[in-house]
């Protein structure tokens, strides 16, 4: 059994098989979830896990290249903008509705149980060399 990290084996799983330039959608409850990208499906009830949990625990095990959100969430979210440009300085902010057409092409979507809107992000994974 692990000790430390991320516990679920779904995700866990999903994680190891990223690789560089793979998109992590990481969203909200509402977020809608296209056919096609692996879902792990961590929401519980509304606000758990959180979208600054689910964030933190992801980005202690990933590398990101890069990160893109909706433009919304400075006036609709402003607590998740703040915590977004702490993590990315460069963060692209596109049309929430832009995001949402990206979401196809990502490779995994990490759906927490976050009931504030546009507490979504899609990374872009790096490579750690």
């Amino acid at each position: 059994m692990k000790k430390s990290g991320i516990l679920n084996r779904h995700l866990a799983g999903a994680i190891a098989e990223l690789g560089h330039g793979d998109g992590v959608l990481i969203c909200d409850a509402g977020m809608p979830i296209p056919p096609g990208p692996r879902v792990v499906d961590l929401a519980f009830r509304a606000g758990t896990p959180s979208f600054a949990e689910v964030l933190d625990g992801l980005l202690d095990e990933l590398v990101v290249e890069g990160a893109t959100a909706a433009e919304e969430i400075r006036e609709a979210n402003p607590e998740a903008a703040v915590l977004l440009d702490g993590h990315f300085p460069g963060l692209e902010l596109v049309p929430h509705d832009d995001l949402k057409a990206l979401t196809p092409a990502a490779r995994l979507i990490v759906r927490t149980g976050e009931a504030r809107p546009y507490a979504n992000v899609l990374l872009r994974c790096g490579a750690f060399f």
